[in-house]
Parts: C-alpha cells; structure tokens; sequence
C-alpha cells in the first residue's frame, strides 16, 4: 500500500461514511464504504485496516444505543450463531471460494427486497422465531467474517418484527459490537497489518465521532417508515456490491 495523500484521504472519507452508517442504522452497511477504500488498497489491506476501527466506531455508538434500545430476547437467539458464523467464515476465508458466498449472499438478499416490495413496500409484522434468528446469525457471523457484509442475514431477520427505529438500531448496533470483537483477531491474523496501516488506522480514528454522531442525528430526524426504507434500500446497494465483487472476480 502506497501511503499517499490520496490514500489517507480516500481511507479517511470511507472510514467516515462507515462511522455514519453505523450511527444511523445501528451498524451491518460497513461493506457501503468499502469501495472507496478499493480504491486506494486491495480488499484483504481493507479488511486489516478496519478490524481494529470497527470496535472504536462500536465504543464510541455505544454512547448513544444504551441498553434500553436493546431488543435482548432477540440478541440472546442472534449471538450464539454469530460466534459459530465467524469462526466458520474465517475457515471458508481460508478455504474456500469468497466470490461464491458473496453471490450467493446477494442474490437471497434481493429475493427479500423483491418479496417486500411485491407487498406494496409495507412492514408486515411477524413473530420471533429461533431457527430463524440462530440462522440469521450463523449467516451474519459468516458474511461479516469474510466480507464485512454482515448486515443482510441480520436485517432480513429483524426488519420484519417491526421493532421500533431505536430498538432496531440498537440491536443491530450491539449485535455487530459483539461481531466486531471477535472477528478483530483473526482478521489481524490474515491481514498482518504493516506499519503504515497502523499509521493511516490512527489518521482515520478522528473520523469516527464526528460519523457516528453525525448518523444517529440523521436517525433521530426520519420517522419510522422513513428508516425501514433506507434500510430496504441500503439492503438493495448491499446486495449488488456483493453480486459485482463475486461476479467480476469470476469474469476477472
């Protein structure tokens, strides 16, 4: 990696648009930043750059999704897949083919919009279920593992309970607090980040108060619908960010 100007610059804008989104949705759209970091690095140098970010954008949300925005039945069904989920992301990381799972990934998460917008784009409450939660989280565990597209399997299990905005958030942001700590390590491990790396994490840590902050007052401004909406939406982004990166890495 090529520690320029043009490379802290870039690195800090998608570190700040990250911080934004996991002010405003509670985290899981970190994968929304990530292409202008490809820009200036390749996507494993990404990927070590921003395991140690995560927990410092995780602290400092932490500060505005207290406990009362937790939706605890949920996140005591979510967590035990999450854990299992990255510890077997990061054997796929090493075994298997990333293009494949990120097509996979997409393609069922743009099945979930189309079957919500074929309902007229109405939240249709539905009741908590395990199986579907352990599985949402062994498959959030996975994604976010080799991907840092966590967001899709978690929503798809969330947004259909019509929680309230702030216990939405807040779940999702403590779900992907927990992620994030433990994902930390073995993603140092496959990155090794060089000395440089360290340098430009330290340049882009200003960037994550102001994002998060800036979020969670953009939160505070939509109404109900209006968040369930950017989150279908961003949903939408998420999914053909993944269909573009495993479909031109075949093609590639």
């Amino acid at each position: 990696m090529d520690l320029s100007i043009a490379t802290i610059v870039v690195s800090f804008a998608g570190v700040f648009l990250i911080a934004f989104m996991k002010g405003a949705f509670g985290g899981g759209f970190a994968i929304v930043g990530i292409p202008l970091l490809s820009m200036v690095m390749d996507p494993v140098t990404a990927g070590g750059l921003l395991a140690p970010l995560f927990i410092a954008m995780d602290l400092t949300a932490l500060r505005y999704w207290k406990p009362s925005t937790w939706s605890k039945p949920d996140l005591a069904l979510l967590v035990p897949g999450l854990v299992v989920g990255i510890g077997l992301g990061y054997l796929l990381f090493r075994l298997l083919d990333h293009r494949a799972i990120a097509i996979v990934m997409a393609l069922v998460t743009l099945t979930f919009v189309g079957l919500w917008l074929s309902k007229g784009a109405q939240v249709t409450v539905k009741p908590r279920s395990g199986p579907k939660a352990i599985a949402a989280g062994l498959a959030s565990g996975i994604t976010t593992m080799v991907a840092h597209s966590g967001g899709p399997p978690l929503a798809m299990y969330l947004l259909p309970l019509g929680l309230s905005k702030e216990i939405y958030a807040g779940t999702t942001s403590l779900f992907f607090t927990v992620g994030n700590a433990l994902k930390a390590a073995p993603w140092l491990l496959l990155a090794r980040p060089t000395t440089d790396v360290w340098f430009l994490m330290a340049i882009c840590l200003p960037a994550i108060p102001a994002g998060v902050w800036l979020g969670w007052r953009l939160h505070g401004s939509l109404d109900q619908r209006q968040i369930y909406r950017a989150c279908y939406g961003l949903l939408v982004i998420t999914a053909l960010k993944l269909l573009w990166d495993g479909v031109s890495g075949y093609l590639g």
